[in-house]
């Protein structure tokens, strides 16, 4: 697919992110169906066919319809993908949920993903970080680090708003996906993880989806979600019709209280008291 129709700049870390992964020979690739992770894979199995896996972790962590997505997207890619039971619960320093969760369950998933890797005589692991990534609070980025996992991305200097613009140019329907970061972002810091309070918090999101909600966090708060939906979808949640519905689902999904925060949406906002960028991560 030629990319004479980007800018220069653009097709100038397009052609360093692919020479990046030409220069592996074969690799595992860290795959959850997000924006990031999908063009990777994309660029990787044009670069080295089945030389390019793709490993997807399931836990209770992914929400059944983020793993039935990937599922498609590799299929359509025409790539092999693995699937592997990934129990980051059974791990206490995950399960507690400190302000560097996300360290264990990465150092779990690259476990996981380098074991497979070698399995298959493919060269590296890499991911789906871009450089946008390496300013925020990601205490995974320590694990990648730890494991060698290259960032083909990160590496060319590719941002996000540039990696959604790659993937509209190589037509990768995720392209304009949201963010969609593991259910686990849902809890506050310090409040335990289990699969019950899992399963809560994703029946209430898929529930407010069908609903019509693509932007949407439900925030874990013991007995009551507080629910993050974007500015001008907020007068829409009074109208009576509307509102019923969302409070029967949220209440459906085992909650008791549901609230409506007025500040709306904010993908990363329990990042927020440490000081991090309010835009990322969950």
């Amino acid at each position: 697919m030629s990319a004479n129709s980007l800018p220069r700049p653009l097709r100038d870390k397009l052609d360093r992110a692919r020479a990046r992964i030409r220069s592996l020979e074969g690799v595992l690739v860290a795959f959850s169906g997000g924006v990031d992770s999908t063009l990777v894979l994309a660029l990787a199995r044009d670069e080295l066919g089945p030389r390019a896996v793709a490993l997807t972790a399931v836990s209770a962590s992914l929400p059944r319809e983020e793993r039935e997505a990937a599922r498609d997207l590799a299929r359509r890619l025409g790539a092999e993908q693995i699937e592997v039971a990934s129990d980051e619960l059974s791990i206490e320093g995950y399960a507690r949920n400190p302000t560097d969760r996300c360290y264990f369950c990465k150092d779990h998933l690259y476990r996981l993903c380098h074991r497979e890797a070698e399995r298959r005589g493919l060269v590296a692991v890499i991911d789906g970080v871009n450089a946008d990534d390496l300013s925020d609070h990601r205490p995974g980025l320590r694990a990648a680090h730890e494991q060698a996992v290259c960032h083909p991305l990160a590496e060319a200097d590719l941002g996000k708003e540039e990696v959604r613009r790659l993937s509209a140019w190589r037509g990768l329907p995720t392209w304009d996906k949201p963010a969609s970061p593991c259910l686990a972002s849902r809890f506050a810091y310090g409040l335990r993880i289990t699969p019950e309070r899992l399963g809560r918090v994703e029946r209430a999101e898929s529930a407010l989806r069908r609903l019509g909600f693509r932007d949407l966090r439900v925030r874990f708060e013991g007995e009551t979600a507080r629910l993050e939906i974007p500015l001008d979808l907020l007068p829409l949640c009074t109208q009576p019709a509307t509102r019923e519905a969302i409070v029967a689902d949220v209440k459906r999904a085992g909650f008791r209280r549901v609230v409506l925060d007025l500040e709306g949406f904010r993908s990363g906002s329990l990042n927020e008291a440490l000081g991090a960028d309010p835009d990322r991560p969950g």
